[in-house]
């Protein structure tokens, strides 16, 4: 692999000569996420396979390119796994490109966010030197931890060479239960279920429907599944891995003129009024919305509840993907851009048009 990185060396340093931008990615399973991409696609594939892993130490290391399903796969053989369910939105998909684009699935409220796993990370930036951040431990991060910056960055600071992640073991039991509620009904009791011991590992609202799963102990899923009552789903998997990947019903589009958003909001915060459909994940803190409606006032609508919105999916992206930063987090994230990435060459303007 030292021949591969020479190659990658050799190109980043080309193009920060030229000003050329380059357009890193993987599998590109992610390339309609985010603002569009621009430059000249370096292709990281190349650059893959899994370092370390060592089950005892619950830590996987892995090189950019390496498939995510080759990853899982290998977890899964020990019982093992990525918890916090990055969505795939492809058969492409690599590990690089999950880290990059900072994404979770529906298990986020109960361990926390992919930052929350990454434990360290081997960096190119825009000069072609190799930067080594944090370690394969929880207590390795002396100072500001960069390596857990680089979740969601978008490939904005740098070509992310290796990473190490932390992995939890899989359940012992899970059952995923189902019950009839309006919106309000189904905020007010997640939140309720949230502040109590139950094994709560998933959510998810829409059309009158509330549906959780439950994960740990087999007796504290069974103690839990009595308390609190609902209809058994079955293949209950299907259903999480089609929310994960956005292939059940609620994300076809049928009308043109619709777009996806996403809004993060205080779990509490009530039904938000706004037209078009719904569908409620994290405990009510993520609120996916399917509509026609402007975009200033879908972000007004957040801003009031105290989140932000992003435009997930469709519509003109002009009116900004990620919700506008503060002006003094914005000076922050061109500081951080001109650190790492001094000629603007990886990924120009994928998170915001000027940088």
């Amino acid at each position: 692999m030292e021949q591969v990185l020479q190659q990658f060396k050799a190109k980043v340093i080309a193009a920060g000569a030229c000003k050329t931008a380059l357009r890193i990615r993987g599998g590109g399973s992610k390339d309609w996420y985010g603002e569009a991409p621009q430059g000249d696609v370096f292709d990281t594939r190349e650059y893959r396979g899994i370092v370390a892993y060592d089950p005892t130490e619950l830590v996987i290391t892995a090189r950019c390119g390496t498939p995510l399903m080759d990853i899982e796969a290998a977890l899964a053989e020990q019982n093992q796994m990525l918890a916090f369910e990055p969505p795939h939105f492809g058969a492409g998909a690599t590990i690089g490109g999950v880290v990059a684009s900072g994404l979770s699935g529906p298990r986020r409220p109960a361990v926390g966010a992919l930052r929350d796993f990454v434990l360290g990370a081997v960096l190119m930036d825009g000069k072609g030197d190799v930067l080594h951040f944090g370690g394969q431990v929880m207590k390795n991060v002396a100072g500001y931890d960069v390596s857990r910056l680089l979740a969601g960055s978008m490939g904005t600071l740098g070509l992310i060479l290796d990473v190490s992640l932390k992995v939890l073991p899989q359940p012992f039991a899970e059952t995923t239960l189902r019950f009839a509620m309006r919106e309000d009904e189904a905020i007010r009791a997640l939140n309720t279920w949230g502040g109590r011991p139950l094994p709560l590992s998933a959510s998810a609202w829409h059309d009158g429907m509330l549906t959780v799963r439950l994960s740990g102990a087999q007796a504290a899923v069974n103690a839990a599944r009595q308390k609190m009552g609902g209809d058994e789903v079955q293949q209950p998997q299907l259903f999480w891995n089609a929310l994960r990947e956005q292939q059940s019903e609620f994300f076809i589009f049928a009308d043109a003129a619709d777009r996806l958003w996403r809004l993060s909001v205080p779990s509490v915060t009530p039904p938000l009024v706004m037209p078009g459909k719904q569908l409620i994940e994290w405990g009510g803190a993520q609120r996916w919305w399917k509509t026609g409606a402007d975009a200033a006032a879908i972000r007004a609508t957040a801003e009031k509840a105290g989140g932000h919105a992003t435009l997930f999916r469709g519509g003109d992206k002009q009116v900004g993907v990620f919700h506008p930063l503060a002006p003094a987090v914005a000076k922050i994230h061109r500081h951080l851009k001109n650190a790492f990435d001094p000629s603007g060459i990886f990924n120009p303007g994928r998170m915001y048009l000027k940088y």
